[in-house]
């Protein structure tokens, strides 16, 4: 006998007893990065049926009487490898055959050897029946993991917050892209995702609380660092923050950074299910959150409320948007609350859903985002879809032929607040030599016919010259 060894059930004999026979390590080993190891406890009337049904799906278990003697025995320790893809139908499996999951423990392992754990292989990771997801209790506990202790989250929170404020003030890419790397905001924000896609009630308002306790810290904390270096005057007395890049760009909601914060939840999302490494994503949650939070920090530093509102309404559209794209995901992948597995019919199903906290509270932030920085949101995309058309509209007169559009820009920083003029910002390319004094002026009157609202265009003119074929 080899000095280590698993063993398989060979035979059965004197009831209940099993005989086991021992199986080498060095046959039919199969090592793969993403194994599940079971245990289940069975009662003795439903070791049968329950060891016939993991046979019949080319599982081997190993099984164990719980008891000072096989003949005491009345209940039964059954451990088995899954690859994970295997392991919610294996589960229904069980469930079909009678068993109850009273005590079920799923566990990591890095490889196995059975006698038919290859079968498993073909059928769960290389075959047909491939499903790269993983089990509703095993995404609860990744969520859990993803949140860390609240010390070390609202720790952390400060200074990615500390961090991004300055990278705003200076106008700095860099340092603002470092605040979003030591972020913790991922784990709250897929905690309130994976609560509403599963029903879990106490998971979502746990997640639903550490992220806006945590922003509303980190807010806190960029407000007292730029009052401090305002007071301090490390920073000149004479700067309009609403003029900084950094700053005005989330000072308001808009399509890209809706986009962002979507792609950020769905990822998380996925990530949860699947194998795939869900910290590279928190990049991305932490850039729809962080950065807006400190905006609304300086907008109160610096007692301007168009930034501080602009701000906090970007923030409360991305932390909606994460949230419900990532429900979504893993509504999508098939993850749904566990009294749906239940018999009964889809009316009671439904009352049931529409029955918890997280799902109303789910649907307030939902309404919310849609009738207020949603209606916001879609103001601001269809001015600035006009005014852009309307840009392109003077440039495609034969006078400006020569002229090459570069870019437009539309700054939001009122948020709404005020009735002062719109500012957009108009970039193109023009021969050397040659001059559109009026160019301005016939882009802010095409704007304003377009769009029925005051405007003020500046026109930034890069001189071009082209050398011709030879």
């Amino acid at each position: 006998m080899p000095p280590v060894a698993f063993w398989e059930v060979a035979a059965w004999r004197n009831g209940l007893r099993p005989v086991a026979r021992p199986v080498s390590l060095f046959r039919d080993r199969v090592v793969s990065s993403a194994m599940r190891h079971l245990q289940i406890r069975v009662e003795a009337g439903e070791l049968d049926a329950v060891v016939d049904a993991l046979r019949g799906e080319d599982v081997d278990p190993v099984v164990l009487p719980v008891g000072e003697s096989d003949a005491d025995a009345r209940s039964y320790l059954i451990e088995f490898p899954l690859p994970t893809e295997a392991v919610d139908r294996i589960r229904e499996t069980l469930s079909e055959a009678g068993f109850e999951e009273r005590y079920l423990v799923i566990g990591n392992i890095e490889s196995a050897t059975t006698p038919h754990y290859d079968r498993l292989v073909e059928r769960y990771v290389e075959g047909d029946e491939e499903e790269e997801r993983v089990s509703n209790e095993e995404i609860l506990t990744k969520a859990h993991d993803l949140n860390p202790q609240p010390t070390a989250y609202y720790g952390m929170t400060v200074l990615s917050a500390l961090v991004a404020t300055a990278g705003l003030l200076l106008d700095s890419p860099a340092l603002v892209v470092g605040s979003m790397v030591i972020a913790p905001q991922i784990g709250a924000a897929l905690m309130a995702s994976v609560g509403a896609a599963l029903g879990e009630d106490d998971m979502f308002t746990g997640g639903v609380r550490s992220t806006v306790v945590g922003l509303a810290v980190a807010i806190v904390a960029a407000a007292a660092l730029g009052w401090g270096l305002k007071t301090a005057q490390f920073v000149p007395s004479a700067l309009n923050v609403t003029t900084v890049q950094q700053i005005a760009s989330r000072s308001s909601p808009g399509l890209l950074t809706l986009v962002v914060a979507l792609c950020a939840g769905a990822a998380g999302g996925v990530g949860l299910a699947t194998e795939l490494p869900v910290s590279i994503v928190g990049v991305a949650v932490a850039a729809a959150t962080v950065p807006a939070a400190a905006a609304v920090g300086i907008g109160v530093a610096w007692a301007i409320p168009a930034v501080a509102v602009g701000a906090l309404t970007l923030l409360a559209v991305n932390v909606a948007s994460i949230v419900l794209a990532g429900t979504l995901a893993l509504w999508y992948l098939g993850y749904r609350p566990s009294y749906w597995d239940s018999p009964g019919s889809t009316r009671r199903r439904l009352r049931s859903f529409f029955g918890t906290r997280a799902t109303w509270v789910a649907l307030v932030l939902l309404g919310l985002t849609v009738l207020g920085p949603g209606s916001l949101l879609a103001s601001q995309i269809a001015f600035e879809n006009r005014a852009t058309g309307g840009v392109q509209t003077v440039l495609d007169d034969s006078e400006y032929d020569s002229l090459e559009l570069l870019s437009v820009g539309v700054e939001f920083g009122t948020a709404g607040l005020d009735d002062g003029p719109r500012r957009v910002t108009v970039a193109v390319q023009h021969p050397v030599g040659r001059q559109y004094p009026e160019l301005s002026s016939r882009i802010g009157d095409r704007i304003r016919e377009a769009t029925g609202e005051d405007v003020v265009v500046t026109v930034n003119f890069e001189q071009r010259s082209r050398s011709g074929p030879s």
